[in-house]
């Protein structure tokens, strides 16, 4: 063989290992979302796509260097146990979970996971977390609201209907995180001379049991907590909150876009922004005990004024004015 040529396949040679050893080194980064939607709701796509993006503005390419892998409308105890020994049996590299629901599962299952979750009540006193500031273990995340938000609730729902009298907290009874702001409810209805009570719900017939015996009170309201099952089932919620003029106030923002009266809370979508963040600082290296756990710094208060007026309430322009947005 001539020089130049044993040089040239030399050189050949050794940019194809460099080359080889270059794509090893560059291993796809694989993490797995549950999701609360199915791929076909709006909601869903919204929060995907935002944390999507929140990856690619950290240089994460969907294909080349990061796969998503995510378990849609897992709205079922049945469906989330499945994804979760699945997770455990092939772990990825970050979870990502979007209830409170998900996160204790998920740490009963394995505490070697690193999680990063959102909308998410209180994780100390739910166990999630050592504390805010320094998380330690596996998880690590965004809050949905602080407990004091409830109190901000009840007096929405006074100033919308001042003839308020009494107040039912709806909650998911498999679900105890929505209870950490009723406190919080309770005080702000005393201090209105409002009655406040609960109804814990578990199934559709709860929900509509609940809402019909609610309705046969005069002046009464409802107050509906972001919570997953309560989700799952907003339609319902929505038409018979309609049905039966019960004005109404929700912790998200899907209940006053599909017809709900107002919704004061943080964006679930934003959310998944500031996860993808956090996702992207673990997949460099960073431990979920170590990133602070966010709670809300901006809530959203929408107004269905269409709602308003078939209920026949005068909405306050002291809220139009605030408002972030009003539904006409």
């Amino acid at each position: 063989m001539r020089r130049r040529e044993f040089i040239g396949s030399f050189c050949a040679a050794a940019v194809c290992s460099v080359a080889a050893r270059a794509q090893q080194a560059v291993r796809r980064r694989r993490v797995a979302v549950l999701m609360q939607f199915s791929e076909a709701e709006p909601e869903g796509r919204a929060r995907a796509q935002a944390f999507e993006q929140g990856l690619a503005s950290s240089e994460w390419a969907i294909g080349r260097n990061v796969s998503i892998e995510y378990v849609w409308a897992v709205n079922n105890v049945e469906k989330l146990q499945g994804a979760i020994r699945e997770f455990v049996a092939r772990p990825p590299d970050v979870l990502v979970a979007n209830t409170s629901r998900e996160v204790a599962e998920l740490q009963r299952a394995s505490l070697s996971i690193p999680i990063v979750f959102t909308t998410v009540y209180e994780p100390v006193a739910q166990g999630f977390v050592r504390s805010l500031s320094h998380p330690g273990g596996n998880a690590t995340g965004f809050t949905t609201i602080e407990s004091t938000v409830g109190a901000k609730w009840l007096g929405l729902l006074k100033e919308l209907a001042p003839s308020l009298e009494h107040a039912t907290f709806i909650f998911d009874r498999n679900n105890p995180g929505p209870l950490q702001a009723y406190p919080s409810v309770e005080a702000a209805a005393k201090a209105h001379g409002v009655e406040a009570t609960q109804a814990p719900v578990q199934t559709t017939a709860d929900i509509e049991f609940a809402m019909e015996r609610i309705a046969r009170q005069p002046n009464t309201g409802i107050l509906v907590p972001p919570d997953g099952f309560l989700v799952k089932n907003r339609e319902l919620i929505v038409s018979l909150a309609a049905r039966y003029r019960l004005p109404a106030v929700y912790g998200l923002a899907l209940y006053a876009t599909r017809g709900g009266l107002v919704s004061y809370g943080a964006s679930a979508v934003a959310q998944f922004t500031q996860a993808a963040d956090y996702v992207s600082r673990i997949l460099r290296g960073a431990k979920p005990g170590d990133l602070p756990v966010q709670q809300p710094t901006k809530y959203d208060l929408i107004i269905n004024l269409g709602t308003a007026k078939a209920l026949g309430l005068t909405v306050p322009q002291t809220l139009l004015v605030t408002a972030d947005k009003v539904i006409e």
